[in-house]
């Protein structure tokens, strides 16, 4: 399936039936006077979050939305048929903006949340409503309202707990794949993952904690370069970071300011965020070379460290301790 995490839609709710004018006439019946009813409120749209959706990829192709008129008003002051609510299934995580003005219409965070997004309009009224004393045969009636219409840009943050982040080639499948059941495509080229992966990782008390791989950022993403700007966004809910660096790269410490300069402008409150640095690859580099890294970073380094190897298995432990704690404070 397309992963898709952004859309932009024109949603149109029905429009209210017009009420009527019509006269009461059957036999035996003097004067039956006004009759005519109103008309039925047309349908709202409204959106849904369904747990079971992880993609806004229905929205690509149906841009324009439509909700049903309400019916025209009948004789007898019967009043027409409301139009049908349409509902529409979005992934939870989902948040609702109003394109022109950048106002938020909602989120949708939790499985079965609903948010109206657009309000049918009114029915119109039938001559019935105008009776008076002094008006005994009113002629007067009302159109239905027009529906509210919008243009809305519906976007997709993932709802992770703990996000994985690094540059291109850090590991960051790897070691989701080595916590969790997740089975990311892993390659030794940049830019191997190109859609956030998801995986649960089961704590020791049985809870399931979701994990997401990141796709790799690089210097210059907060401002749109590569691929990191289209993903940012799926960091922005995370409670915990963990921030993976290769310590096999000739200039580990220069990744790390990278990483840290692309957190701080982007925003959002990301570079305050709890944040666990872990240095991968530990098994391709000599360990003098290792504890002299290791030294360095403890003495420049607000948060904690670890030192991990994703691809054998080694200091995963310690690692999912750290991750526990940090999420219980």
């Amino acid at each position: 399936m397309q992963f898709i995490d952004q859309a932009r839609i024109t949603v149109r709710a029905g429009r209210g039936g017009d009420g009527i004018v019509a006269f009461r006439r059957e036999k035996y019946v003097p004067a039956g006077g006004p009759s005519g009813g109103d008309g039925g409120n047309g349908g709202n749209i409204i959106f849904q979050a369904d747990s079971n959706l992880q993609t806004l990829l229905d929205f690509k192709f149906k841009q324009i939305i439509f909700s049903k008129d309400g019916g025209r008003g009948g004789p007898n002051k019967c009043t027409g048929a409301s139009g049908d609510d349409l509902i529409l299934k979005v992934p939870c995580g989902t948040e609702v903006r109003h394109i022109d003005t950048g106002m938020i219409f909602g989120d949708l965070t939790t499985n079965g949340d609903t948010l109206v997004v657009a309000f049918g309009g009114r029915g119109g009224l039938g001559n019935a409503h105008y009776l008076s004393n002094r008006n005994r045969a009113p002629e007067k009636f009302t159109e239905g309202k027009d529906g509210e219409e919008w243009l809305l840009n519906l976007e997709l943050k993932l709802l992770a707990e703990v996000g994985i982040i690094g540059l291109p080639n850090a590991g960051k499948s790897t070691l989701i794949s080595a916590l969790s059941s997740a089975r990311p495509k892993i390659a030794n080229y940049p830019f191997t993952t190109l859609i956030p992966n998801l995986g649960v990782v089961r704590k020791p008390s049985g809870d399931g904690i979701v994990f997401a791989d990141i796709p790799g950022l690089i210097e210059g993403a907060s401002q749109g370069i590569g691929l990191g700007h289209e993903f940012l966004r799926h960091i922005e809910r995370t409670r915990l970071l963990i921030h993976l660096v290769d310590c096999s790269t000739l200039h580990p410490l220069d990744d790390i300011r990278i990483l840290e300069k692309e957190l701080f402008s982007y925003g959002h409150g990301l570079i305050d965020r709890p944040r666990i640095l872990v240095l991968n690859k530990t098994e391709l580099i000599n360990e003098d070379i290792l504890g002299k890294l290791a030294k360095s970073l403890n003495d420049q380094w607000n948060n904690d460290l670890i030192l991990i190897s994703a691809g054998m298995r080694k200091g995963l432990d310690i690692l999912l301790k750290k991750i526990w704690s940090k999420l219980d404070i």
